[in-house]
């Protein structure tokens, strides 16, 4: 373990904490520097503070930065779809049923496991079970992730989806037929407090906000376009349950009588970002899985 020392300046007064020790440590992500705060790695006049506490000009703030742990995952000879690749990040095409890093229940044959097939260079500021994991995207949905390569890279990134810079649009089909062209959703999500396994629109939940256009119309389907602005965990299928259009196929959130798809209709299909050493703007999309089409044309054949 590392410790460093800062003096805040005059400059720097009423700055939170949480953004001081970010700017001091230009190669971590805030997320990180507040699991420090959190573990109590972090003292300001050599007492405990916490992340959103405001510095006065003179504090003496120190902090301790753990030893990396030793990678303990087990690279597995996965096949991967990489779209992408340079010295910096890797863009992958994540197939449906593929979880992405892992957890309990999910030991093995994870995108990290096949990620850590492919490549030695993943960034460590996730910890141990996700190296290089920038972003998510559920199990069942498929389609386009960005993954960092080393710490810089994976800091910039996380910048960017902080300050709603990347582009992220997905593909999905809805049970009923939305009426108007486009629509967007400012809904703030957090834990459904009658189902701790699922996620809400509930007050005080987090800002969230998801912009959509329909495709194409059928008599009880909707084919839709969405675009994120925020990431919240399951955002777009707790987004369209909201407004009564339900993801085909989401077993969690949708209606018990849906079309069999293996899990949600919902595919990643375009993912913009601004190149972290480059600076250079990229974008890149990836065609819906063939279960996908297949489902809208088996709906097509309803009608």
């Amino acid at each position: 373990m590392t410790t460093f020392n800062h003096t805040v300046t005059e400059e720097q007064e009423k700055i939170r904490l949480d953004k001081l020790l970010a700017e001091c440590n230009p190669d971590r992500s805030r997320s990180q520097v507040q699991l420090w705060i959190t573990k109590g790695h972090v003292l300001v006049n050599n007492e405990p503070a916490k992340a959103n506490y405001k510095c006065q000009a003179g504090d003496e703030v120190t902090w301790s930065i753990p030893a990396l742990e030793p990678l303990n995952i087990a690279a597995e000879n996965i096949p991967l779809l990489i779209v992408y690749e340079d010295s910096d990040l890797l863009v992958v095409n994540k197939p449906k049923g593929m979880v992405v890093h892992p957890s309990a229940g999910h030991q093995h044959g994870t995108l990290v496991h096949a990620l850590l097939y492919h490549c030695n260079d993943l960034s460590g500021i996730n910890g141990v079970e996700r190296p290089g994991i920038v972003h998510r995207i559920d199990k069942d949905t498929s389609g386009l992730l960005v993954v960092a390569k080393n710490d810089y890279a994976h800091v910039q990134l996380a910048e960017q989806l902080s300050m709603k810079e990347v582009t992220r649009k997905y593909e999905t089909i809805v049970h009923g037929e939305i009426s108007h062209e486009v629509g967007l959703i400012d809904a703030p999500i957090g834990r459904d407090p009658k189902d701790r396994q699922k996620m809400a629109v509930v007050d005080g939940g987090k800002s969230a906000v998801t912009n959509f256009k329909v495709i194409k119309r059928f008599p009880d389907y909707t084919h839709v376009e969405c675009q994120l602005e925020t990431g919240r965990t399951h955002q777009i299928r707790v987004h369209m349950r909201y407004i009564d259009f339900p993801i085909v196929g989401d077993l969690k959130y949708g209606p018990r009588k849906t079309l069999d798809t293996g899990g949600q209709a919902l595919h990643a299909k375009t993912i913009g970002f601004t190149h972290p050493t480059k600076k250079e703007w990229m974008e890149f999309n990836a065609e819906a899985p063939a279960y996908f089409h297949e489902t809208l044309a088996y709906i097509e054949k309803m009608y």
